[in-house]
């Protein structure tokens, strides 16, 4: 059943789109302060379908992420009373008890690690805006490890290019079924 195909295709056909950099900006810089879904679903496929670009919107993606990290940063200090209900009532409590726990032993890597892992990055940047972080060590820690991230996601979709879109667009359909496969027997594994 080709179910992932028609989705890769619409995927490549939005990555190709005149406003996609406008969009992947606002998403890096929303999914660093609120927003759950991260920017890297846009920037592989824009680096994918353009290559010649992937540079400029791993450039683009850096710095509205660290930017929506700021905000992540001054919702941490000045309106946590606020959103700590939300917090609480949407799961993320407990990463965020983790995350002042590393800041505590960490400072400056924990936001670096945070930055460049698939460690929820928002869940940080308010910590370390709770935690009063330094905001230089804060933005550099920042700038660097959301960096590395982007920058290696659109270096690999570069040099993959044209032969990658193309083999991926083949065998889309495999992996998108083995991904399901893996999930759910990583559920039922989980349940005994």
């Amino acid at each position: 059943m080709k179910l992932f195909s028609p989705l890769y295709d619409r995927a490549m056909r939005w990555a190709r789109h005149p406003r996609a950099p406008w969009y992947l900006g606002g998403l890096s810089f929303a999914e660093s302060s609120f927003f759950p879904i991260p920017p890297d679903v846009m920037l592989a496929p824009m680096s994918l379908a353009n290559p010649r670009r992937a540079w400029w919107f791993a450039l683009l993606t850096t710095l509205t992420s660290v930017a929506g990290g700021l905000l992540g940063y001054l919702i941490g200090a000045y309106a946590f009373e606020l959103i700590e209900p939300l917090i609480r009532d949407s799961g993320y409590w407990p990463k965020y008890l983790s995350a002042q726990a590393w800041f505590a032993e960490w400072g400056f890597w924990a936001i670096f690690v945070a930055g460049f892992s698939p460690i929820p990055y928002k869940v940080f940047t308010i910590a370390a805006g709770v935690a009063a972080m330094a905001l230089l060590p804060f933005a550099l820690a920042s700038l660097i490890g959301r960096g590395a991230r982007f920058f290696l996601v659109a270096g690999l979709m570069a040099w993959g290019g044209e032969k990658m879109e193309a083999g991926l667009r083949r065998h889309v359909d495999r992996l998108g079924w083995l991904t399901v496969a893996v999930v759910v027997a990583a559920l039922l594994i989980s349940r005994i």
